[in-house]
């Protein structure tokens, strides 16, 4: 009897011990991204749905599509004003996030 509550006890242990070992993966909160968002205007059509765009400061970039504007369909020409997020690694590429009316 003595043995059996024992393995009982041991078996309650490792399941508490693997409640603690995930816990602090569902506690832990997303890394927050560091991106710039500028707008700019659309200059070129390049493919695979990638754009050569101007900003508001005169720099060009290349932007492509992000996955919303995809699933949704929406067509973006050549003159459009666009949001785009910019990585700061990286300030000559960027992700189409809005297209303005």
């Amino acid at each position: 009897m003595n043995q059996l509550k024992k393995n009982l006890s041991s078996t309650e242990g490792k399941k508490e011990q693997n409640n603690l070992i995930r816990d602090p993966q569902k506690n832990k909160q997303k890394k927050q991204k560091k991106l710039v968002d500028m707008e700019g205007f659309v200059t070129h059509n390049l493919s695979n749905g990638k754009f050569r765009l101007k900003l508001e400061n005169g720099v060009e970039v290349i932007g492509h599509l992000s996955g919303k504007i995809r699933q949704n369909r929406i067509k973006i020409v050549v003159g459009d004003k666009v949001t785009v997020e910019l990585s700061p690694y990286d300030l000559t590429k960027g992700r189409i996030t809005y297209r303005h009316r």
